[in-house]
């Protein structure tokens, strides 16, 4: 490969950039995992994540990628045979349903056509017909990561009280932590899974689960097996500081140091951030005569943008031209969106003019695959930003 001068653009939604503090912090000298310094470095962490997730509640932290937290919130709140109830809606919902498939569980998939989120009322009507109540937990993804649209839900958990249904809530944060608004807590959200690859500005790695009473409860009975990622081990040396087995140490410091940017900048002044290049990505996106692929002004999300390009042209194409000549990686699409669509991650370590760059590079990509643009794109999203 050529030298390319200059930092790459890792525009894709995620793993993301990694702050330099962070990068610094993480190459920290290794320390006893059964000392004493460790132990008040867990205390310390265990306690200042908690706010990120909007919760007051325990959150466990595995030496795992998202899917592995996707696991663990199935097998320490479920039993084989146990019916769920998910939402298609895209990519990563589907494979989430794959693995409750794969781990012995009835999933119920309610269709969705990749533009819209979780449809509150689908799931309160489908929760409202279990007059048997065999539907044990309701698994959505709140940011889906293959299509830039964000569901609701605080309506999905209103949905459920009005059927009055006892299910579990379980919400895949693993795009949004960090990124977008996560209220555990106020939501009713029983386990909300993360990484630490996206909005959190680590290396992957990480993985979480914010744990309710009414989880903690229902995993005092969940028949399914466990061992690595079982909840009662992990809570009971979390209460001294430690962890039952060899913790990812290195990006625990790295965490440390994205807790303090995080509560530095202030948390809702990084959603609102989020929210202001999401904005100003989708002027872009309109103002070249594209298609933002969520439909719903409610949904779109802040932390990335998916964009349909003309029927007559090969997304992964202008990606690749876009890398070649720009030094400038974005997201490919996924599952039945390969080849119609590239996504540009806007989360994490990013400003104004990391943006700007991201879209011209977008915009010069685009006219030399022969995508016939407006220039103007990018104009627009200049105006959203000088104006914020």
């Amino acid at each position: 490969m050529t030298y390319a001068a200059g930092r790459h653009f890792l525009q894709i939604p995620g793993p993301t950039n990694v702050p330099d503090p962070v990068l610094r912090a993480t190459a920290a000298p290794t320390i006893d995992h059964r000392g004493p310094e460790f132990q008040a470095l867990g205390h310390e962490l265990l306690r200042d994540i908690r706010p990120v997730f909007g919760t007051t509640n325990p959150v466990v932290i595995y030496p795992a990628t998202g899917t592995g937290a996707w696991e663990a919130a199935l097998v320490n709140t479920l039993s084989p045979g146990d019916a769920v109830l998910t939402y298609e809606t895209g990519h990563f919902a589907t494979l989430w349903q794959e693995m409750a498939r794969g781990l012995g569980l009835d999933v119920d998939v309610l269709p969705g056509d990749w533009r819209h989120g979780v449809d509150p009322a689908a799931i309160g009507e489908r929760l409202a017909a279990d007059r048997g109540h065999r539907i044990r937990a309701v698994c959505v993804v709140h940011n889906e990561t293959s299509t830039g649209v964000t569901s609701r839900i605080a309506e999905i958990r209103a949905a459920m009280d009005a059927a009055g249904h006892p299910a579990l809530l379980l919400v895949d944060a693993i795009s949004s932590l960090g990124a977008i608004d996560v209220r555990h807590d106020e939501w009713g959200v029983d386990v909300t899974v993360a990484g630490s690859q996206k909005g959190l500005m680590l290396p992957p790695g990480m993985s979480f689960n914010a744990i309710s009473d009414k989880a903690l409860e229902a995993s005092r009975t969940a028949g399914l097996p466990r061992t690595y990622w079982d909840w009662g081990p992990m809570l009971a040396a979390n209460d001294r500081g430690f962890f039952p087995y060899t913790p990812n140490t290195h990006l625990l410091y790295g965490l440390r140091e994205v807790l303090r940017l995080l509560d530095e900048e202030g948390l809702q002044n990084v959603f609102a951030r989020h929210a202001r290049h999401a904005e100003a990505t989708r002027a872009a996106v309109r103002g070249w005569g594209l298609e933002v692929l969520c439909l719903d002004e409610r949904e779109h999300s802040g932390a990335l943008t998916a964009v349909l390009v003309p029927a007559n042209v090969d997304a992964d194409k202008v990606r690749a031209l876009i890398l070649d000549r720009f030094d400038m990686s974005l997201g490919a699409g996924l599952g039945r969106l390969a080849g119609t669509v590239f996504r540009i991650g806007h989360l994490g370590a990013f400003n104004d003019l990391t943006l700007a760059g991201t879209l011209a590079g977008v915009q010069m990509g685009l006219r030399l695959s022969g995508v016939p643009v407006d220039p103007g794109g990018l104009d627009a999203a200049l105006e959203r930003l000088q104006a914020a």
